[in-house]
């Protein structure tokens, strides 16, 4: 997200400069952006944001996943130091990356809007997590009244330049970088529940943008259509479908995590089949969001990205490094450090 939400705010003529927050600065230099090397869990943040018209908090650590407290560290406890500093520096609007994931479970049959509950799914580290800032944001609006506050939810965000991270992410070492490409894939499995939106990052980048220039608060969902369900995600693989039960499903992720051969939790899963469709009329009425792409572009993206290694000159975007760098996760654990 973060290159994607740069590049929509480099286009805008009237945004002059931006400050990019940064454990790891970039090898690219952007023409309006400047890096400032900081750990938000730890370090001094009043500064980075002095006179700045708004803040995007997008910082999110994903692993390890066999270690809650280091990313609760990171995610929660952070991000109140980022929203603390906001209000230390006098900015006048926060816009916070929340998620699909921050909401209660839901129907798949019929969309909600930005009302439906916010307490997450407790299965799952990442949506504990979620859910407990938006709690947070409650009493933040609270207590600065002042502040103009944004909370993006977006459904799973996706392009090309990214597939080399979420593979390291989510599928780990194990996955071949040739068998994810159409006609390969032996089956997509038919899960009960697994109906998902997703969206192009680039859409969601223009959506900041407009977060930021226009006089908007409260929530806003963010999903392209068509919503994905197995058959849409074996049409675009050409493969077939395969039913699986929801309880053989989990229980061959619980064993591919306990076994240390996939780094994604099984409790990702268990929120993918309990999360709600989203209803995204606010963002195109009140913010004028229109995505440009498909949910299957931004899946599309996501396969060609994975077949050539995709990346970017970023740290955590870096492109498929080849065997050294797979042995490199195994002998890391496979999701057991960040």
């Amino acid at each position: 997200m973060g290159t994607s939400v740069v590049s929509a705010l480099e286009s805008d003529p009237d945004i002059t400069s931006i400050v990019g927050v940064v454990r790891r600065p970039p090898g690219r230099r952007p023409a309006k952006t400047e890096w400032h090397a900081a750990d938000i869990a730890t370090d001094e943040l009043t500064g980075a944001f002095a006179g700045a018209d708004a803040v995007i908090n997008l910082a999110w650590l994903f692993q390890p996943t066999r270690d809650a407290t280091i990313t609760w560290r990171a995610n929660v406890l952070g991000g109140m130091r980022v929203f603390d500093a906001v209000a230390a520096a006098g900015v006048p609007a926060l816009v916070h990356a929340s998620s699909v994931g921050a909401y209660s479970p839901g129907p798949k049959d019929q969309a909600v809007d930005e009302s439906w509950p916010t307490h997450g799914w407790p299965g799952a580290a990442y949506g504990r997590e979620k859910a407990y800032l938006e709690r947070v944001l409650d009493a933040y609006e609270r207590d600065h009244p002042g502040i103009r506050v944004v909370r993006m939810r977006p459904g799973f965000i996706f392009k090309r330049e990214s597939a080399t991270e979420q593979r390291r992410l989510f599928a780990g070492p194990l996955l071949p970088q040739r068998l994810v490409r159409p006609g390969w894939l032996p089956f997509v499995p038919d899960i009960p529940g697994l109906k998902l939106q997703a969206l192009h990052a680039d859409d969601a980048g223009e959506a900041y943008r407009l977060a930021v220039k226009r006089p908007v608060s409260g929530a806003f969902n963010l999903a392209a259509d068509p919503p994905l369900d197995p058959a849409a995600l074996a049409r675009l693989l050409k493969t077939r479908v395969v039913p699986f039960s929801a309880w053989f499903a989990r229980t061959a992720v619980a064993a591919g995590w306990h076994l240390h051969l996939v780094p994604a939790a099984p409790g990702l899963l268990e929120m993918a089949l309990q999360i709600p469709l989203m209803d995204v009329t606010r963002a195109r009425t009140e913010l004028g969001w229109e995505p440009r792409h498909t949910a299957e572009d931004a899946v599309r993206e996501l396969v060609a990205g994975l077949e050539s290694g995709g990346g970017m000159d970023t740290p955590p975007l870096s492109p498929e490094a080849g065997a050294a760098e797979r042995a490199h996760e195994i002998a890391t654990g496979v999701g057991k450090r960040p």
